[in-house]
């Protein structure tokens, strides 16, 4: 069961990198911006995570702001793909993912 929740997280997270991309490249300007947003974006979330949230972080947190690293990641995740105009991805990509954290953290998975 363990294995199949943190697959699933690695999932969503994949997922949440997706979903910033999505709406950079879903932007109303020009091509050079839509580029640089769906293209920096997911970068930019992918070096918050890595630093803060990933087994192998740079930055050390307690868990309770581990925790409220990634809940913001996923919860900007949501916001970003609603602004793209994908509303019910969003709530189930943010549903998701916290729905298998609390299940990762009953088993005793560190967060």
């Amino acid at each position: 069961m363990k294995a199949l929740l943190l697959g699933a997280i690695f999932l969503l997270e994949l997922a949440l990198l997706g979903s910033a991309g999505c709406w950079g490249f879903t932007l109303g300007t020009g091509w050079p911006v839509r580029l640089l947003a769906g293209l920096g974006t997911p970068l930019v979330i992918a070096v918050v995570w890595g630093l803060f949230c990933s087994p192998r972080a740079t930055v050390t947190l307690p868990d309770p702001a581990k925790l409220a690293v990634q809940a913001a990641c996923f919860l900007t995740g949501g916001v970003l793909l609603t602004l793209a105009g994908h509303t019910v991805p969003a709530v189930a990509l943010v549903t998701l993912w916290a729905a298998d954290k609390t299940a990762l953290t009953l088993t005793g998975t560190p967060i």
